[in-house]
């Protein structure tokens, strides 16, 4: 499965869940940032997350789509990742340990 593909399935389900609305889903190769969230509701990933565990990629499109009704990293915004995804401090450490070295990841074409 694509890495947009993966992304698009999953924000789709979650942004019903948290009850926020996106406009699209963008994938690219982003030097430092996994994920990020425009006022304009496009989500953009990087696509070495579909590299990351499951539980991983899935933690930073909820992140994400969080940013839609919080758009700051306040104890608001914290809170209600917590609600959707307890476990959250988990998958934040992987990618604190291992995101370098997915970040460094250059396929052979």
């Amino acid at each position: 499965m694509t890495a947009r593909k993966l992304v698009s399935t999953l924000a789709q389900e979650e942004a019903e869940r948290i009850g926020v609305e996106y406009r699209r889903v963008r994938i690219g190769g982003q030097r430092t940032l996994w994920g990020s969230c425009s006022p304009r509701g496009t989500l953009s990933f990087n696509w070495r997350l579909a590299l990351a565990p499951p539980p991983v990629l899935d933690y930073v499109v909820v992140h994400e789509l969080c940013h839609l009704r919080v758009p700051n990293h306040s104890r608001r915004f914290w809170a209600l990742v917590e609600r959707h995804r307890p476990h959250w401090r988990q998958q934040r450490n992987w990618l604190r340990e291992y995101g370098a070295e997915l970040l460094a990841f250059r396929p052979h074409v």
